[in-house]
């Protein structure tokens, strides 16, 4: 048996959302009647722009993708204003934050982040062997002072996810600033922004600014959410080139094929289904929240796609409701027992999960 390092035998595979085509063959039933809202995927389906630009590409799937993106790269740095240096491209966000943990973490590094943050903070840290210093947040939202008083000389990299996930918290600019102003210069901050284009406007960071002011800040954002790319994996940090050039030496070579590539790079101009998409969400997230009072279920008002919902057993009522046909996300292994998350659908699915867990409370009682 091969000698494995403690800190891989300890890691827990990562167990997504149930698969549409699983649970239709295990119940019997055609894929088209599975209502699927455990993984916040977009209920509209992918940007018109992108399957236009994948439909009118040649299909060259015997040359490697570009391993730079350098197209995508071009596209992103012209959209957000800054140099192309300063774009990361990875098979999605989560490929990001785990290049700069590769690139920043040892076993005598510690990286900090707070309880109820996105579980692939913990896989990168832990895949490095370093340590993690965990900040509570008994109200569910990141308590950036919290954050400041665990630094200490080995950490290397804060990770923060704004809006937060499986929370939907939301920590509002003028925090994060004045977070930015008191980090030591020599950790990095990484700002996951993996649902920013669902926030209004007037509420989403100034990112650009803040990278230009602060070179230990890494932004990352994904195409998975809003714009309907999850199939293809494809998402990009942002950051002065001192971080920027460090992660391209650790990330995997043609890690982003090249239909993810040309559909990103056509999707991130897609101003109309974005707009849809965020109109769909608002609306659906009033819906939910309006069940939800109906049955008196606390939940949490949510800044993403997604919402917390406490329903007492929440791995019983999960499975339940996938007896119906509906996938939803049980949060045992955040130590969330009474929760679930609900991904926002199309107001029909909205209608389907709100009956069904209608009718599961009322069993209950």
């Amino acid at each position: 048996m091969p000698n494995f390092p403690e800190h891989i035998t300890k890691l827990q595979p990562y167990v997504p959302g149930l698969a549409i085509s699983s649970l239709a063959s295990e119940l019997g039933v055609e894929p088209s009647s599975i209502v699927k809202l455990a993984s916040n995927e977009n209920p509209l389906g992918t940007s018109k722009l992108a399957l236009d630009a994948i439909s009118n590409s040649a299909q060259e799937f015997s040359l490697y993708p570009d391993n730079d993106s350098l197209v995508l790269s071009e596209t992103l740095a012209r959209f957000h204003g800054v140099p192309r240096d300063w774009i990361v491209v990875g098979s999605g966000s989560e490929a990001v934050l785990s290049m700069a943990a590769t690139a920043l973490l040892t076993k005598e590094k510690n990286a900090v982040y707070a309880q109820y943050s996105f579980q692939a903070f913990a896989g990168a840290t832990q895949r490095t062997g370093a340590s993690h210093k965990v900040v509570a947040s008994p109200d569910f939202h990141v308590d950036l002072k919290g954050l400041l008083s665990a630094i200490d000389s080995n950490t290397s990299i804060i990770y923060i996810a704004n809006p937060g996930n499986p929370t939907g918290t939301f920590l509002y600019n003028s925090a994060i600033e004045a977070f930015l102003n008191e980090v030591p210069s020599n950790v990095v901050v990484l700002l996951d922004e993996a649902y920013v284009e669902y926030l209004p406007q007037e509420i989403r960071s100034p990112a650009i600014q803040w990278i230009q002011r602060y070179p230990n800040l890494l932004v990352t954002r994904t195409f998975s959410k809003a714009y309907g790319l999850a199939g293809l994996r494809v998402g990009y940090g942002i950051a002065q080139p001192g971080i920027a050039d460090m992660l391209r030496r650790v990330r995997a070579p043609f890690s982003v094929t090249r239909l993810a590539q040309i559909a990103a790079a056509a999707a991130i101009n897609d101003e109309e289904f974005l707009a849809r998409t965020a109109e769909c969400n608002r609306r659906g997230l009033d819906f939910l929240y309006d069940g939800f009072a109906r049955l008196k279920l606390d939940y949490i008002t949510s800044f993403a796609n997604f919402v917390l919902v406490k329903t007492g057993d929440g791995n019983q009522i999960s499975q339940q409701l996938t007896q119906r046909g509906i996938i939803v996300r049980p949060l045992k292994s955040y130590g969330l027992n009474e929760w679930i998350r609900i991904s926002v659908g199309t107001q029909a699915e909205n209608e389907k999960v709100i009956t069904a867990l209608s009718g599961e409370i009322s069993s209950r009682s």
